[in-house]
């Protein structure tokens, strides 16, 4: 098929564009290589992506409404995973304009031209932040998610209620896939991972809010990978054509034991700081994944130590 992936360069995006040009997908990579993550990384990603013959990168902003009209209307993508987004839980609210113009209004721009152009599925990424405050755990896709604590979490709800619009007015197939921590290797260096591992190796202090006790659902980068697929590979039925699923290990982990874990992989202690809880951030994630389940036989199934280990072990073959 023809894959066009937004956020081709970031983290998630790397990951599910290797996975589909190793099955023989032609990849349509975009990305704007904005500077609010670490460029290095980013180039670095890119560049083992451009040595597969069937992938092509449009360096390219998805708020610009002429050059996306371009590439869809030229690329004719049979399929579009969306994952470029402004991302963080904690971006302040000063910052609300850049995350709709981003998130909103350029997702909006990608299911206009997904309709014109006749996308048989598109597949998006939304967050577990969605859930808001006082959601019953496990979160449950049928939870009414009307409570955001942050930005990011409005502008990704608006996002799966337009996507709902768009397949119920038109037809237009379309997955959401509410994403729980994910990490490993190549993974984003502003989240508690990567964050963890590096201040640990550099001997400087990790700082844990709520005094370590929130619990993330931390899922492994493979798993995502292979759930997205999956569901790219079999469009909802409906009416409408349109779903939303969560994908996470659906097993909380306090961040306390989160480091405990990380200081068994990489045998040395971490120099710890514990402080109060920040507003905006849930205290406990933990996924109900029957839904993904059922709809596409998978479930993520990689322990927390397993991924830890696999990612330690990245990072020090790619530091060595």
């Amino acid at each position: 098929m023809r894959v066009l992936v937004t956020g081709a360069a970031g983290f998630i995006g790397y990951h599910v564009c290797e996975r589909l040009l190793a099955r023989g997908d032609t990849v349509i990579g975009v990305d704007n290589l904005d500077t609010s993550g670490d460029v290095t990384l980013k180039a670095t990603r890119l560049s083992r992506l451009k040595a597969a013959p069937n992938f092509g990168f449009h360096r390219m902003d998805i708020r610009d409404a002429k050059s996306c009209r371009e590439l869809f209307e030229g690329a004719r993508p049979e399929r579009v995973v969306h994952l470029a987004a402004r991302v963080g839980v904690r971006a302040p609210t000063s910052e609300a304009t850049d995350y709709a113009e981003t998130n909103i209004t350029g997702f909006l721009q990608v299911l206009e031209l997904s309709r014109q152009t006749g996308v048989g599925h598109l597949v998006f990424a939304s967050s577990s932040s969605v859930y808001g405050a006082g959601t019953p755990l496990p979160f449950s896709e049928q939870a009414a998610a009307d409570r955001p604590l942050n930005v990011y979490a409005v502008t990704k709800r608006a996002d799966e209620m337009m996507a709902h619009v768009f397949s119920h007015q038109y037809g237009l197939p379309v997955t959401g896939l509410r994403l729980f921590t994910v990490y490993g290797p190549w993974g984003r260096p502003d989240m508690a991972p990567m964050l963890f591992l590096r201040l640990m190796l550099e001997g400087r202090p990790i700082v844990l809010h709520a005094e370590g006790m929130m619990r993330r659902d931390f899922t492994y980068v493979d798993d995502v990978v292979e759930a997205l697929v999956r569901v790219l590979d079999k469009p909802p039925a409906g009416p409408p054509p349109y779903r939303v699923l969560n994908v996470g290990r659906g097993t909380s982990v306090a961040m306390a034991r989160f480091v405990d874990l990380l200081e068994e992989r990489l045998r040395m202690k971490a120099w710890v700081e514990l402080r109060p809880a920040q507003p905006g951030e849930l205290e406990v994630t933990c996924a109900d994944v029957t839904a993904l389940e059922r709809e596409t036989g998978f479930r993520p199934s990689i322990p927390l130590e397993q991924g830890l280990a696999r990612l330690v072990a990245w990072y020090r073959g790619r530091e060595g």
